[in-house]
Formats: structure tokens, C-alpha cells, sequence
């Protein structure tokens, strides 16, 4: 009778185990090194994307797609209901030309527009703007969730239930990387947060607006630890336990 194949080869079996998980950990190292973002984290994070993003005694800041109403009393010619920020958060007015609406509050950019039409056209101009209409308000989840995709913001939302909604992290994930983007004043900043701190409570649960995007970094160390298990049955390397 002939011996199993597994009891003849019992002593190899630790040594190849080892072998295999040192090449796993070796690689996984080599894929990790210099993998981290540039992105401002801890304290510096919530200076880019604060915790809470006050809208203003007026409400809302403006964002991106907005249809806005300018009156300036007195001036047909510069009111008009039909002003749109672009997709930059920029404006196009008449005498002013281009300016910065995209993260203001109406009533920050009516100040704003009074004062450069005051500095040189309009004596004391009076200036109101509201909000007309605005395209669906939406954020993005990408990157090692489970269900990526778009979804509806709300003032309640933020980095914990915009993970939720896109069915959370998956096993690989890197919960140390979990990056916001968000466009302010026409510029695109981001931060990178730790997502086990903040549930841990440890640190604050970032809001997240219309028009952000939240990425879920990878972890090479747990993707590549997968991957082997994965593989693992094809080389019979846990026969032996």
C-alpha cells in the first residue's frame, strides 16, 4: 500500500507555507512603499474639509450648476434670473466679468458684487441674489466599496453614511485612506481621513456636500493576502493541517 502523499511530504509543508507568506508579505511590502497620498491628514484634514461647512445666515453656499437671480436696483440691464455658475464655480457678470460664486453664500456674493460695481460704475449699488434653481445635488463614492457609485446629498450627510450608502468598505480597503474631494473657489482641494478613528469616535465625521467625491484607497498588504488565500488551494499548501 502506498503512503499518502501528504504524510511523505508532512516535514516540507511548514517550511513551504513559510516561504509562500514571506513572498506574499515581500511583494505586498514592495507594492505598499510610496503608496500613500500627499493629501493633508489628522488635524490638517479638517482645515480642508471642515467637520461642518456653515452655510450662512442666508442658507446654502452655491455650488456648481446653480441658476441664480441678481437684482441690482436701479440697473435692468445687470438683473437677470438667469445667471449660472459654471462647472468651475465661476460667474459671468456684466461690467465684472468673471468672479468666484462656487462655495459662497448668496449673501456673501451679493456683497461681493455691490463692491466691485461700487469701486467703479455704481454709486452705493444694491445688490440681492437667491438661489432660482439647482441641478440634482450629488456626491460620488469610488475605489474599494462594495457598491461605488452617485448619490443624493442632503445637509445630514456625511463620510460615514456616504459609505454606507455605497455598501461600505470592502475587506481590502485601506481605512487609514479614505480621501474627500471638493471644489473650493474654483480650485479642487481634498484631505485624507481615518476611517477607523472616526468610528471609534476618536475624530469628527467630516460632512460631505453636493458635488464631492469620496475615494476608498486599497490596501496592497490585504489584497495581496486575498490573493494567496485565493491561490492557496491550487498549490495544496494547507493540506497538511
Amino acid at each position: 500500500m502506498f503512503e499518502p502523499v501528504q504524510s511523505r511530504r508532512s516535514g516540507a509543508a511548514p517550511f513551504s507555507m513559510a516561504l509562500a507568506v514571506s513572498a506574499v508579505l515581500m511583494l505586498s511590502a514592495c507594492y505598499g512603499t510610496g503608496g500613500k497620498s500627499p493629501l493633508p491628514s489628522g488635524q490638517a484634514a479638517y482645515a480642508a474639509i471642515p467637520e461642518r461647512v456653515e452655510g450662512g445666515e442666508t442658507g446654502e453656499k452655491l455650488h456648481a450648476g446653480d441658476r441664480i437671480s441678481i437684482k441690482v436696483f436701479g440697473e435692468p440691464e445687470l438683473s437677470s434670473d438667469n445667471y449660472r455658475v459654471d462647472s468651475t464655480g465661476y460667474l459671468q457678470i456684466p461690467l465684472i466679468g468673471e468672479m468666484i460664486a462656487g462655495g459662497q453664500t448668496t449673501r456673501e456674493l451679493s456683497a461681493e458684487i455691490a463692491r466691485r460695481l461700487g469701486a467703479k460704475y455704481i454709486r452705493d449699488p444694491q445688490v440681492a441674489v437667491a438661489i432660482i434653481d439647482r441641478p440634482r445635488s450629488t456626491f460620488t463614492v469610488e475605489g474599494s466599496v462594495a457598491a461605488p457609485g452617485v448619490f443624493e446629498a442632503n445637509p445630514e450627510t456625511t463620510l460615514l453614511t456616504a459609505l454606507a450608502q455605497a455598501k461600505s468598505p470592502v475587506v481590502t480597503a485601506d481605512l487609514k485612506e479614505v480621501m474627500v474631494f471638493r471644489m473650493i473657489n474654483g480650485r479642487r482641494a481634498g484631505a485624507r481621513f481615518n476611517l477607523n478613528d472616526i468610528r471609534k469616535g476618536r475624530a469628527g465625521d467630516p460632512q460631505i456636500l453636493a458635488g464631492d467625491t469620496v475615494v476608498v484607497g486599497n490596501s496592497a498588504l490585504k489584497s495581496s493576502w486575498r490573493d494567496f488565500l485565493a491561490a492557496a488551494p491550487l498549490f495544496n499548501i494547507f493540506t497538511f493541517f
